[in-house]
């Protein structure tokens, strides 16, 4: 053990011993194994370092509240009787935090008096070790790791992540409260348990539970299929959206750059999709209400029949629209610097092709998008000068 000291609490001994008085059955948990004999009067410990028998209840009062055995009485008290077994996703997670099916309470307790840290999308949680064994947790985001909690907005209320996570760096709207861009500056610098899980899940919503469902092998996932057919109102025409565009669907919104969830749903049970489902620690179960969304635009999108169009591009301007596609859907327009003029997509170079390019309409090389609608024929290459 190192430096904090581990004072074991009267109402710790208290529980210990009341335990091994009213229940038969020995207390066996991370390590530690304590019994009672048939008359309640004499008691024994075990811990991999120590072996005592024959305990009268001073006695084993004694020895757990020092040596060797002190660590492993504070840790079952804490998750036995502290966190408990009511909410098995937030305990699962908690015991997640500081690996203690990989770890012993001695190694354990090492780490925590340092800080144990998990990442969970784009936060940081900090298990640390308190007084008489019990455990704090912070909370900020993975960007602000290392920053001073004096640099930072300090928060105490779980409920405070709800405004926090609202809105993005520019102050925009978080439909999707998965995605890779929740805010920095802030921290939860000293949760307990219970409010250290709340604070995730406003944050990621059912992302905790959704995780342990996982890990049980009890994750109920609902596939494409069954989500598209038990749409209604404006929402069912998704329904008809074919399978090639359902992959589309996916490498467009379900990828590490879009959401932090690792997608587990697929275009039916039998059918997978080739589309990347991403590396994050927490499951998404099914397609969210944003993917229906989209899904809903880009179903009469797919509705509507091709045309073809012809345009008038130079090599490099063909190349420069394809880099203004790439930048503007993997979201690093704001990356491109304004004199950096050899980006494809950089502003004055798009403005460029487009005085060059546009008509007054608006038009790219003057073809407009409907050309039967502007009394034309629809033979673009009528068009003459303006390809």
């Amino acid at each position: 053990m190192g430096s904090t000291p581990l004072d074991v609490r009267d109402e710790q001994l208290d529980a210990f011993c009341d335990r091994l008085r009213t229940n038969p059955e020995p207390i066996e948990f991370d390590g530690l194994r304590a019994t009672a004999s048939d008359d309640g009067e004499t008691f024994a410990v075990e811990t991999p370092e120590t072996r005592t028998g024959d305990l009268s209840e001073a006695e084993l009062r004694g020895v757990a509240s020092e040596g060797d055995v002190a660590p492993y009485v504070t840790n079952w008290y804490y998750w036995q009787e502290v966190v408990g077994h009511r909410g098995r996703h937030r305990r699962a997670f908690l015991r997640h935090a500081e690996a203690a099916h990989e770890h012993a309470v001695p190694e354990r307790y090492d780490a925590l008096e340092s800080g144990m840290e998990t990442e969970w999308g784009e936060i940081v949680v900090t298990a640390t070790l308190a007084s008489a064994g019990r455990r704090r947790y912070e909370i900020r985001h993975a960007d602000d790791t290392g920053v001073e909690i004096g640099e930072l907005d300090a928060h105490g209320d779980p409920l405070d992540a709800r405004e926090i996570a609202t809105y993005d760096h520019r102050g925009r709207y978080r439909p999707l409260k998965t995605a890779p861009s929740l805010v920095s500056g802030w921290v939860f610098p000293d949760l307990d348990g219970r409010d250290a899980v709340e604070t995730l899940d406003v944050f990621y919503p059912a992302s905790v539970a959704n995780w342990n469902l996982e890990r049980e092998g009890d994750l109920d996932v609902t596939h494409w299929r069954e989500t598209a057919e038990r749409q209604t109102g404006i929402y069912d025409v998704i329904e008809d959206l074919d399978p090639d565009a359902v992959e589309w669907v996916a490498e467009a919104c379900c990828v590490d750059s879009q959401c932090l969830k690792r997608r587990e749903w697929e275009y039916d049970g039998g059918h997978g999709l080739e589309a990347d489902g991403g590396a994050g620690a927490f499951p998404c179960r099914e397609p969210c209400s944003l993917v229906v969304a989209a899904a809903r635009k880009w179903t009469k999108l797919e509705e509507e029949e091709t045309h073809t169009y012809e345009f008038d591009l130079t090599p490099s301007e063909k190349e420069q629209v394809e880099a203004i596609v790439d930048a503007v859907a993997d979201g690093r327009t704001e990356d491109i610097r304004e004199a950096d003029v050899y980006e494809g997509a950089n502003r004055y170079r798009a403005r460029f092709l487009r005085a060059k390019r546009f008509d007054e309409d608006g038009n790219l090389s003057g073809t407009p998008t409907k050309p039967d609608e502007d009394g034309m024929d629809g033979h673009h290459g009528d068009h003459g000068d303006d390809h």
